[in-house]
C-alpha cells in the first residue's frame, strides 16, 4: 500500500465537468485528519467543502485558489504515514516512454476496489466509477475519449502517430513550402479545415475568457487545444489594426466598466431560467388579497410555548397555505416528461424557497414539506435560508423540487412574474404587506394587503385549476384558523 495518495476532484453534483477552488483550507506540511474540510469548491450548483478521505500529512498542492479544475483531476497529495522517514522517489527507466506500474507505486491515485464498501466515498460503484460525495467521479476503466491519466497527459499515444508519419515528411518539398511563419500568424491558423479539437471544460474557459479556439494551434495530444493554449493566448496582448487604431474615448475607455464572469451559481441559474422560459408556456394570475387575520394567527403562534426560540414570519403561514392547497389540487405538485410523454403527478412535495446569495440566486428546497408539523416547518425554513445565506447550500438540497415559492415582498415589491423551476408545474410569488384601505365588512377601514402571484405550465394547470389553486392559497391566508378546521 503506498503512502502518498492523491485525492482527486469529485463529481460534485451529476453533470459536472468542473469546479473552480475557491479557497484552500489547509496548506503544504499540515497534519490533517479523516473527513476534515480541506478545500472549498464552487461549482455550477453550489460552493460546498470537501473533505479528507485520508489523514496524514499534506505534501503537495496541485491547483492555487482562483483554478478551474476538471473533474477527475488531482488536487493535493497526503502521506498517510508521515512519520515512516522519506519517501522513495519513483525510479523510472530513461528508455521507457511510459512510467511503468513499479514506478507509479510510490503514488496512490485511488483506493483499490473493495478497499472499502461500495457506496461510501472513494468505494466502488457501478459502471467503473468511483463513488465519491455527490454522484460518480471518474472512471476506473478504460476511457476512449479522455487523453488524459490524473491530470497528465499520455505520452505514448501521440508518440505512435508521430513515428508512423515520419517517413512521409521527406516527400514533402520544404523550400516551397516554407511553413515557418505560419505558427506566427493567427489568421493563417483561424481558417484551417475541419473542427477543432478542444474538451468541453477548454471550450468552456475560451468561451469566458473570449479566445477563438479556432486560432490557436493546439498542444495536446492529436493537435488538441488545451487548457494552457487558452491560458496563454488570453494573455498575449490583441494584435488588431483595427483596435490598435480605434480611438481613445473617455466615457467607453473601459475605465469605468465592471467585467463579471459568468460561471458557478449564476451561468446555471441562467441557462435553466432560459431553458425554463423557451420551453414551458407561462401564465401568470394574481390576487390581492386581506390578510389582516393571517397577521393576527401569526402573533398567536409567537406567543406559544412551543414557538418562543423560532423566528417565525409571514413565510411560514404562506407555506403552510401551499401544501394545503396542493393536497386539494395535487396536479399543480406535477411535472411533464416529454421523454415518456406523461405527466408525474407527485405525492410529496419538495417545497422550494428561492434565496438571493452573493453567487446569485438559488432555490433549496424542504424534503417531503407536507408531512412536517408547523413547528418542523419553521425550523426547516429557518434552516434553509440561513444555509443558503452562508453559501453552504449542498448540492442535494437544490435538486427535486416539486413546488417553489418566491419572497419579494421582503425587498418591498408587491409581486412580479416569476419563471418556472426546471421540472416545476408552478411558483408562487409572495408580495409585500402594508397597511391599505380595504373594504371590511361594508366599511373603509386600513387593512394589512398583499398580492399573490401564481406562474404555472399551462400544459398541466389550465386557467381553472390555476385559478382555483391561487384562490385556496388566498382564502387560507385571509383566514389561516378558519381553514385549518374545515380543510385539514
Amino acid at each position: 500500500m503506498s503512502r502518498i495518495k492523491e485525492f482527486n476532484l469529485p463529481d460534485l453534483g451529476e453533470g459536472l465537468t468542473e469546479g473552480e477552488i475557491l479557497s484552500w483550507l489547509v496548506k503544504v506540511g499540515d497534519t490533517i485528519e479523516l473527513n476534515q474540510p480541506i478545500v472549498e469548491v464552487e461549482t455550477a450548483k453550489a460552493a460546498v467543502e470537501i473533505p479528507a478521505k485520508w489523514a496524514g500529512m499534506v505534501t503537495k498542492i496541485f491547483h492555487e485558489a482562483g483554478t478551474t479544475v476538471e473533474v477527475g483531476a488531482p488536487i493535493i497529495a497526503i502521506d498517510t504515514e508521515p512519520g515512516a522517514g522519506p519517501v522513495d522517489e519513483p525510479v523510472q527507466s530513461p528508455a521507457a516512454p511510459v512510467p511503468s506500474a513499479a514506478s507509479l507505486a510510490a503514488v496512490e491515485v485511488a483506493p483499490a476496489e473493495g478497499a472499502v464498501e461500495p457506496g461510501l466515498i472513494g468505494g466502488p460503484a457501478p459502471g467503473g466509477r468511483t463513488a465519491i460525495l455527490v454522484g460518480y467521479g471518474p472512471r476506473t476503466t478504460a476511457a476512449k475519449r479522455r487523453p488524459r491519466v490524473n491530470g497528465t497527459d499520455q505520452a505514448a499515444p501521440p508518440a505512435a502517430p508521430a513515428a508512423v508519419a515520419a517517413p512521409v515528411a521527406p516527400a514533402v518539398v520544404a523550400p516551397p513550402v516554407a511553413p515557418t511563419p505560419a505558427p506566427v500568424a493567427p489568421a493563417a491558423v483561424a481558417h484551417r479545415a475541419g473542427p477543432v479539437l478542444a474538451k468541453p471544460p477548454v471550450r468552456k474557459l475560451a468561451r469566458d475568457l473570449g479566445v477563438d479556439l479556432a486560432a490557436l494551434a493546439g498542444s495536446g495530444p492529436l493537435g488538441s487545444v488545451t487548457r494552457e493554449d487558452v491560458q496563454q493566448a488570453a494573455a498575449r496582448p490583441a494584435v488588431e489594426p483595427s483596435i490598435a487604431a480605434a480611438p481613445v474615448v473617455a466615457a467607453g475607455d473601459g475605465t469605468r466598466e465592471q467585467r463579471i464572469p459568468i460561471k458557478g451559481v449564476r451561468k446555471l441559474t441562467a441557462e435553466n431560467m432560459v431553458a425554463s422560459a423557451f420551453t414551458a408556456p407561462h401564465v401568470t394570475e394574481f390576487l390581492t388579497l386581506d390578510v389582516t387575520r393571517a397577521m393576527k394567527t401569526l402573533e398567536k403562534i409567537k406567543s406559544r410555548p412551543e414557538f418562543r426560540d423560532v423566528r417565525v414570519s409571514p413565510l411560514l403561514l404562506v407555506a403552510k397555505a401551499v401544501l394545503v392547497a396542493l393536497r386539494r389540487h395535487p396536479m399543480v405538485n406535477s411535472t411533464w416528461s416529454g421523454a415518456t410523454n406523461e405527466i408525474v403527478v407527485k405525492e410529496y412535495v419538495n417545497l422550494g424557497i428561492a434565496a438571493a446569495t452573493e453567487r446569485g440566486l438559488i432555490v433549496p428546497n424542504v424534503k417531503d414539506a407536507g408531512r412536517l408539523t408547523l413547528r418542523e416547518l419553521a425550523d426547516a425554513l429557518n434552516g434553509l435560508v440561513q444555509t443558503a445565506k452562508s453559501g453552504k447550500t449542498p448540492p442535494a438540497d437544490m435538486q427535486g423540487g416539486t413546488f417553489s415559492i418566491t419572497n419579494v415582498g421582503v425587498f418591498g415589491v408587491d409581486t412580479g412574474t416569476p419563471i418556472l423551476p426546471p421540472g416545476e408545474s408552478a411558483i408562487l410569488v409572495f408580495g409585500a404587506i402594508r397597511p391599505m384601505p380595504w373594504v371590511h365588512k361594508g366599511k373603509i377601514k386600513i387593512r394589512q394587503v398583499t398580492t399573490l402571484g401564481l406562474s404555472f405550465d399551462h400544459r398541466i394547470v389550465d386557467g381553472e385549476l390555476g385559478s382555483k389553486f391561487l384562490r385556496d392559497v388566498g382564502a387560507f391566508l385571509s383566514d389561516p384558523e378558519g381553514a385549518l378546521l374545515s380543510w385539514t
